[in-house]
């Protein structure tokens, strides 16, 4: 298509040349509009920028910086940087964009909604025509560990918000993390228009993976990114073919739509023809997936149902939505959602059994359909005041919980046992309060989780203080990561360290190997 694009530019500025003659005609004029509807149909769109360049916080416009904070060949992590020192206790929320054609930037409105009142992070997935094939793969087991590993690069008390696709990788790395009894867990998660059970209430787009089957995607929709791209030979779902089977679910308006654009612009009409530019230049800048990626979220979520039956794993590990028992759940979804039908978000709640059910919430926002869930008005002055509402009403994790001793997480030291162990090391001086006892008794294991973590990379720590660590019941990173300053006083208390641990900043180092490791 490309030369005729170029020929149908070409014709386009002829006939808006002042000088033609033909230009101030009916027919120069339809001319023009029908070679820049020819033009833009069949233009590849670049990356939009999310072009935030300013929000207000407490009354005060302040500007905004868009950082990468976090950076894998898959994806990037942006934080939207509010230069302030207000709002220092705003919810630290990550948004999870979609990985299902479109880029994050179609999320721009949600972002602008949140900003004002949340420390903003959103991923930025990358197009994977652009991925050298050296990278590797990409497939959804890998789209969970990025999502775990973000979380311990954000800290605790983070909350964590999937919009559409990301609901199902989001609520299995919860799972996943909550089975390890991740102190990274986030304080909450914000499923919104997401494919649960897509039993429930089947659209058009789960009928046709069920109908298909996955040999037939196999053999029909994956093809080879073509040189000269960085990503050459890789095995892609194109995000053409996505964006056809978007634009088909609604085909008659899109129709509608250039069909007025033609005429807003032989009318002369700027504004509504500078609208509809506006809406397509974002709408049709698409991305490609991985093969495997692709072809694993189709059978896992719509054609086996693996998260809603108990089969999902991710990699070894059985995803076990029960296990979440720190993680408030709130779900969104809409009335008039025709992707994402309704009652296959709220299918979370079914799943997350532990939960008690003033953690978790469930609304649905009337007449919107699923792009309104998380963008226009109906978003911004009904369902965002709800989702940060909900936020601030569950700022930590760590709290939440308060086990009776019989129904502490395996593996997790019981006060007993904690003691024990205490008294039958010599080195250790034990901490007679009991307050302090209880404050590392959440941080304590009996076991290493897995393979110990060699404690020894943190600089200050030697052979033998990983071994009082040891006997004390620390063996990885991320339980030095993740102490609070009790357990920190509690446990310099408890082996003597006299300070050490701040000092020689051992919680940072410990975050940064934690990360590392994840």
């Amino acid at each position: 298509m490309g030369p005729l694009r170029a020929a149908a530019d070409m014709t386009r500025l002829y006939f808006q040349n002042p000088l033609n003659p033909w230009t101030h005609t009916e027919v120069g004029k339809s001319i023009a509009a029908g070679c820049e509807v020819l033009e833009r149909m069949t233009r590849r769109y670049g990356k939009p920028e999310f072009g935030i360049p300013e929000t207000t916080v407490s009354g005060v416009k302040v500007p905004v910086r868009e950082n990468i904070v976090w950076s894998r060949p898959f994806c990037d992590l942006i934080h939207f940087e509010r230069a302030t020192n207000k709002g220092k206790n705003d919810p630290k929320v990550l948004i999870v964009a979609p990985m299902s054609g479109h880029y994050a930037t179609l999320l721009r409105g949600t972002v602008e909604t949140l900003l004002p009142k949340a420390e903003v992070y959103i991923t930025d997935w990358i197009d994977a025509r652009m991925v050298p094939l050296a990278d590797g793969k990409f497939d959804l087991d890998d789209y969970i560990d990025y999502l775990i590993s973000m979380l311990h690069f954000l800290g605790p008390d983070t909350h964590i918000l999937g919009v559409c696709q990301p609901s199902v990788p989001v609520l299995a790395a919860v799972a996943v993390m909550e089975g390890r009894d991740d102190p990274y867990v986030p304080a909450t998660m914000t499923l919104m228009g997401g494919p649960i059970d897509t039993r429930v209430a089947p659209t058009a787009v789960n009928d046709l993976a069920m109908r298909k089957g996955i040999d037939w995607f196999k053999r029909n929709v994956i093809m080879q990114v073509p040189f000269p791209h960085p990503g050459f030979m890789r095995n892609v779902y194109p995000g053409f073919l996505q964006l056809s089977g978007f634009m088909s679910m609604n085909l008659d308006r899109h129709v509608t739509a250039h069909r007025e654009f033609f005429q807003h612009l032989v009318e002369g009409d700027g504004d509504n023809a500078e609208k509809h530019r506006e809406f397509y230049d974002e709408y049709l800048a698409v991305m490609d997936l991985t093969a495997e990626f692709y072809l694993q979220t189709v059978e896992t979520v719509f054609i086996e149902h693996s998260l809603p039956m108990g089969t999902m794993m991710h990699g070894d590990t059985p995803v076990d939505c029960s296990r979440i028992r720190r993680t408030a759940l709130l779900t969104v979804e809409g009335e008039k959602d025709d992707i994402t039908g309704r009652g296959q978000t709220r299918a979370a709640h079914d799943l997350c059994t532990s939960l008690p059910d003033d953690m978790k919430v469930h609304y649905e926002q009337p007449s919107v359909g699923h792009y309104g869930v998380f963008n226009g008005s109906r978003w911004r002055a009904e369902i965002a005041p709800r989702v940060l509402d909900f936020m601030r009403s569950n700022p930590s994790a760590a709290r939440k919980i308060d086990r009776p001793k019989s129904a502490a997480a395996p593996g997790a030291k019981t006060q007993p046992r904690a003691a024990e162990v205490a008294s039958k090391t010599p080195s250790v001086a034990v901490q007679p309060e009991r307050k302090s006892a209880d404050a590392l008794e959440e941080i304590l294991l009996a076991s290493p989780r897995g393979v110990a973590d060699d404690l020894k990379a943190i600089s200050g720590v030697g052979p033998k203080l990983e071994a009082a660590l040891n006997e004390a019941g620390i063996f990885h990173y991320w339980q030095i990561a993740g102490l609070t300053d009790q357990q920190i006083e509690a446990l310099d208390s408890k082996l003597d360290f006299r300070g050490r641990m701040e000092r020689d900043k051992w919680i940072e180092q410990a975050k940064s190997l934690s990360e590392t490791v994840s």
